[in-house]
């Protein structure tokens, strides 16, 4: 497993994304968080298609703390079922990864 992820959320507003990145880095969970304040999204909901602007948010964090964060962001998050997924950093510019171990206890 690797040692550090990036975790893709997915938000309803931009107001949604921002104040689940302020708690998570503020929280310590995660050292950065970046947000995409505009995608259009295509998705089965309810037995149809939807689609509707969201925004997404990349967080980098240690793997170790998945579950700390899925908990915290389903406290935060306004969907029924977030998109909560992690990805691994398999590799990455040294400093860059030793600043994520740093940060985000």
């Amino acid at each position: 497993m690797s040692e550090f992820q990036m975790v893709y959320i997915v938000c309803s507003a931009e107001s949604e994304a921002i104040l689940i990145a302020e708690n998570l880095v503020k929280e310590r969970l995660v050292a950065c968080a970046n947000i995409f304040p505009s995608i259009q999204s295509f998705y089965w909901w309810e037995g149809k298609v939807q689609k509707g602007k969201e925004v997404a948010l990349f967080l980098k964090s240690k793997s170790n703390h998945f579950e700390a964060i899925q908990k915290r962001v389903k406290e935060l998050h306004s969907y029924e079922v977030p998109c909560i997924v992690a990805l691994p950093i398999q590799n990455g510019e040294k400093n860059y990864l030793s600043w994520i171990e740093k940060e985000s206890l």
